[in-house]
């Protein structure tokens, strides 16, 4: 557990109490029917749980594959050595 300074914890403390305030006048500005409805839709989204992981990809694969015809040009072979200087 990462150790964090005593100003920094109050700092993230009065955070959360400023949040915790604002909610609250958010919550009393809005009408009881429109709060209903949001808490619905956030026990239902709470209820869905995280997205799943997408698949394991081999490393370095990109996510999707370049269009047909875009394909990279293959490296130029290098030249041989110079000579004369």
């Amino acid at each position: 557990m990462a150790k964090h300074s005593r100003a920094e914890r109050a700092r993230r403390e009065q955070q959360n109490e400023a949040m915790t305030r604002i909610e609250a006048a958010w919550r009393a500005s809005v009408p009881p029917a429109t709060a209903k409805v949001f808490e619905q839709s956030v026990a239902v989204a709470r209820a869905r749980g995280p997205e799943p992981r997408p698949p394991d990809m081999a490393p370095g694969t990109a996510p999707r594959p370049p269009r047909p015809g875009r394909e990279p040009k293959p490296k130029k072979e290098p030249a041989g050595p110079r000579r004369g200087r």
